[in-house]
């Protein structure tokens, strides 16, 4: 197993934000270097045990969605190596896990698309048969294929919060109107297309959340990570149905696994309450979750 970093320590650059995977470092003006650690985080808290080489497998992951959905919209990469702007000494901790990126002014809103009912979705949904103001037929169950994919936006917190999940009326006031059914259209294609992809895979994208900035000019792009099992669920096809007819959650390839063991993780004698700290998380959860991640990768790589 490879080492892992938890957190990055360039110091030719000036640090700028380290969220809870992402360290982010300024590039002169108009970019920056996003170097994705092995940091885990679930519930919004991140876990004191790092997972080796989850960061380079995000980056890789990333950068192929990037790829395969540049013709639908504009993303953030500059196409330059992340090598080129450190020093030679900080190499071995940007290569494969960092991107290059224009700096933008980010939507201070995360675009949620839900093609399957589940997580907070679920408990949402049983109590209001809706979710995030979105109204949905009765009789769904738990990871319930939805009629059409859902767009759910959610407000950004700081790290260490909760992200707050809003409603496509609140989103209009946050960013306007024509923004808003901008990023909307956009979030629903690029879930549907990234989709249908996944499924000649063999891998059901349950749900996902997309960030966007404004360049300079004002064209909406695509920011941050795309499509990673830490912004997605995603879950084997194989097992689907079973868990489906059981009313379980699917098995995953993301981070639910750890969400799930979490649950059920004790401190003092009593159930975790998702507040720093967080439990210790078992050397074997641990290499499940990283093993989890490479399966991912090759599955839709292959």
């Amino acid at each position: 197993m490879t080492s892992a970093l938890h957190t990055s320590a360039l110091t030719s650059l000036p640090l700028l934000a380290r969220g809870k995977v992402r360290d982010n470092y300024a590039v002169g003006k108009d970019r920056l270097l996003m170097v994705a650690s092995d940091r885990l985080s679930a519930f919004d808290v991140i876990m004191g045990e790092p997972i080796p080489g989850k960061g380079v497998l995000l980056t890789q992951m990333a950068l192929f969605w990037f790829d395969k959905l540049g013709h639908v919209c504009p993303n953030h990469l500059t196409g330059e190596a992340p090598e080129s702007v450190v020093t030679p000494a900080e190499v071995p901790q940007v290569t494969g896990r960092s991107m290059l990126v224009k700096r933008l002014k980010p939507i201070p809103v995360e675009a949620v698309v839900r093609g399957y009912l589940a997580g907070s979705g679920w408990k949402e949904y049983q109590e209001s048969q809706s979710v995030c103001g979105v109204s949905l037929p009765a009789g769904l169950k738990n990871a319930s294929k939805l009629p059409e994919p859902i767009f759910t936006p959610a407000a950004k917190a700081a790290v260490g919060e909760h992200d707050e999940n809003i409603s496509y009326a609140q989103m209009v006031k946050v960013v306007g109107p024509e923004l808003a059914a901008q990023i909307r259209d956009l979030s629903i294609r690029i879930y549907k297309e990234a989709a249908a992809f996944a499924l000649t895979k063999g891998i059901i994208i349950a749900d996902t959340k997309f960030e966007f900035g404004l360049d300079d000019n004002g064209t909406l792009t695509l920011m941050d990570e795309v499509l990673t099992p830490d912004s997605s669920r995603y879950w084997p096809i194989e097992g689907y149905e079973q868990a489906f007819a059981a009313g379980t959650n699917p098995p995953s390839y993301d981070k639910q696994f750890v969400r799930d063991w979490l649950e059920q993780a004790l401190v003092n004698g009593k159930p975790w309450d998702k507040t720093p700290p967080a439990p210790r998380v078992p050397q074997d959860v641990v290499e499940k979750t990283a093993a989890k991640y490479q399966e991912a990768l090759t599955r839709l790589t292959a």
